[in-house]
């Protein structure tokens, strides 16, 4: 199983759930935190660090003794990543979206492959639990290519837990899409509902089999239970607005570890999920 956290808007759980899920199956997951830009489930799962490496891109360099200035690279670049003038070709690597597009269409074969670093991908352990990360170099615009990168080091013996980036933009695309399930978080405010239904289009456009966590359930209204019940949206988990479980978090502790009640329900959450991903399996088998 490979599954998805997500959250329309950032601030409303998602990373207490994505690590209190993995610290809850401990033995037999990995954990992919996909929020490059703002990486932060090691500061509860405090792993050692085993590997680290930079991450790079391909971009574009022109080779001018080569170059006929056809514009063909230009033509193609959808980005304007490439531009072509009287007698030279400037490149802004910054725009370069990395498709390799320009590599194949020159003539001439001036494109040469170079490379843009996007920041570095780091691995490590605890107690059972392989977490996964990105972190994007400052001053880096793109975060998909290190996603996808992340992405990539998913293994297939384990369940995966993705803790994707908050929104629904090119990013979540990236973390969320082909997995087997999709937990989005929410809160029973009219801001949380607002941006649960985008995410809740988003994960529909892709095709994806979804269902709902309300955190702080206790606060707020009760609109976010009526659009679950009126889109047919399964809610697979309710946390109550409590004292203790704030404290804990605050820690930057594991609720799982400090509250062991907490550690059967997170278990009972994942079994939920996997019935779940199999109902929706089987509707797709039906059609």
């Amino acid at each position: 199983m490979i599954v998805s956290v997500a959250s329309g808007k950032g601030g409303t759980g998602k990373t207490m759930v994505s690590t209190n899920l993995a610290a809850a199956l401990a033995d037999n997951v990995q954990l992919l935190d996909c929020d490059v830009e703002e990486p932060n489930a090691h500061l509860f799962i405090k792993p050692e660090w085993t590997v680290r490496e930079t991450v790079t891109t391909f971009v574009p360099n022109i080779d001018e003794s080569k170059c006929t200035f056809c514009g063909e690279c230009a033509k193609l670049c959808q980005f304007n990543a490439l531009v072509i003038l009287k007698d030279t070709t400037l490149t802004f690597a910054e725009l370069c979206h990395s498709c390799l597009g320009c590599l194949r269409v020159c003539p001439a074969g001036a494109v040469e492959a170079g490379e843009r670093g996007l920041g570095i991908l780091e691995r490590g352990n605890r107690n059972g639990i392989e977490l996964v990360h990105g972190r994007l170099r400052i001053g880096e615009a793109m975060a998909p290519p290190l996603i996808r990168k992340v992405r990539e080091q998913a293994g297939r013996e384990r369940n995966v837990i993705i803790d994707a980036p908050p929104g629904t933009s090119c990013p979540v695309i990236a973390a969320v899409k082909d997995t087997d399930y999709v937990v989005m978080v929410t809160e029973p405010t009219p801001f949380g509902l607002y941006d649960l239904k985008l995410a809740v289009e988003a994960v529909r456009v892709l095709n994806l089999p979804h269902g709902l966590i309300v955190n702080r359930c206790d606060v707020g209204n009760d609109e976010v239970w009526q659009y679950a019940k009126e889109e047919r949206i399964p809610i697979l988990m309710e946390i109550p607005f409590q004292r203790a479980i704030a404290e804990i978090y605050a820690r930057g502790d594991l609720i799982v570890e400090a509250l062991p009640e907490w550690k059967s329900r997170f278990r009972s959450l994942w079994e939920n999920i996997v019935q779940q991903a199999e109902i929706n399996r089987g509707r797709e088998s039906e059609q």
